[in-house]
């Protein structure tokens, strides 16, 4: 008894919640922004109503055939065994049910798989924890990291209108455009989810898949990973910023003079200052989800870079452990996925922060130098 009267205590108070704090919860899937999303909800909604009519049809003779044919009527039940038309019946009308219902859901299906005549093209690799996109006609690409900060994950500051759903860099489309993309990773299973696109591919190392999508309205769309890829699964995002042709074209543009300068800043001459405030920023949104912000670790599994043998040891040993990884670790090979400017900005921080002060100041052509040597 007392168990029920919290359940409707509980009850009460959910209905006397203003109508913001239930504003979330929805009954159908959402129609989406593309025109595959929508033909999924039109499939939807087409097979629903189907199921409601069986369940009107099958119910229906159910409860009449309880009602009318009840004993207090007067009604003896039947004895048989078998009856050759019903059995038919019964066999034809839900394979007329079945055939009718795969029409629709298998146009959609072979619509969604065909990337054929694509405008753009895009590669999307998964990496622990984190995206990278491709432009493979622009050649040109970046990573998107998590940008919601450490701050709010660790409850120290209030959380965000889209707490862990917002990165640095979007994916970026134009509007009415074929988007057809190449799908993989780098080390395990992801799968790149945006609801409002109907678009769901697993992203698998060593194989490609494709999908496409057509955004019909600009905005931005959030999505994330939906395959569970280790401990920091819940923090690699998927958004979307579709935009209008002329503004999409601008916008590549400035990324690739952006990669141009990028490729420049190797021969320059850095200061450690300069150093250290890049490679703390790109540790933070690289290396701080194993690693932690203060370099502390979460050992046996990711070990505390503060005070430890590589960060305070040999220079070339920990540019190897960072260009080259570890294998059979989770610790990743990073020399093909940041640039030589990155890689020295994150050793020399690693070297100086934390009370390491080892004084060492590691320059991008080191990082280029080391590469060739050690390739050979």
């Amino acid at each position: 008894m007392h168990v029920h009267v919290k359940r409707a205590m509980s009850l009460s108070g959910a209905g006397l919640m203003p109508t913001q704090a239930l504003a979330d919860w929805t009954i159908n899937m959402p129609p989406g922004v593309t025109g595959t999303s929508n033909e999924i909800f039109n499939l939807h909604m087409t097979i629903f109503w189907i199921c409601v009519v069986i369940g009107i049809v099958v119910f229906g003779v159910m409860f009449w055939s309880i009602f009318a044919h009840r004993k207090s009527r007067g009604h003896k039940p039947a004895h048989f065994h078998e009856h050759t038309f019903v059995e038919i019946l019964w066999t034809i009308v839900p394979l007329i049910i079945l055939v009718v219902m795969a029409i629709p859901a298998t146009a959609t299906l072979i619509d969604m798989y065909d990337t054929a005549k694509s405008d753009i093209n895009i590669k999307v690799t998964g990496y622990q924890w984190k995206w990278r996109y491709d432009y493979v006609d622009e050649k040109f690409g970046y990573f998107s990291n998590l940008s919601t900060p450490q701050e709010q994950i660790d409850n120290l500051a209030p959380k965000g209108e889209h707490y862990l759903r917002e990165v640095d860099q979007p994916l970026v489309v134009p509007v009415g455009k074929k988007i057809r993309l190449l799908l993989t990773a780098n080390d395990v299973i992801h799968s790149w989810w945006v609801p409002e696109f109907g678009l769901k591919k697993d992203a698998i190392p060593g194989f490609v898949n494709e999908a496409w999508t057509r955004v019909d309205k600009p905005g931005i769309y959030r999505g994330q990973c939906t395959e569970l890829c280790g401990q920091g699964h819940a923090f690699m995002p998927v958004v979307v910023k579709a935009v209008p042709e002329a503004d999409y074209n601008t916008w590549v543009a400035e990324q690739k003079a952006a990669a141009e300068k990028e490729r420049e800043l190797t021969s320059k001459d850095w200061t450690m200052d300069e150093l250290m405030a890049r490679g703390k920023k790109k540790y933070e949104t690289t290396c701080a989800a194993c690693h932690q912000v203060d370099g502390g670790g979460m050992p046996p599994t990711f070990p505390a870079l503060n005070g430890s043998k590589v960060a305070t040891g040999p220079v070339d040993g920990h540019l190897h452990r960072v260009v080259y990884g570890v294998q059979g670790t989770a610790m990743q090979a990073f020399g093909k996925q940041l640039s030589e400017v990155d890689i020295a900005a994150i050793v020399t921080y690693e070297r100086n922060a934390w009370g390491n002060k080892t004084g060492d100041m590691v320059t991008p052509k080191q990082v280029l130098d080391y590469k060739k040597q050690s390739s050979k």
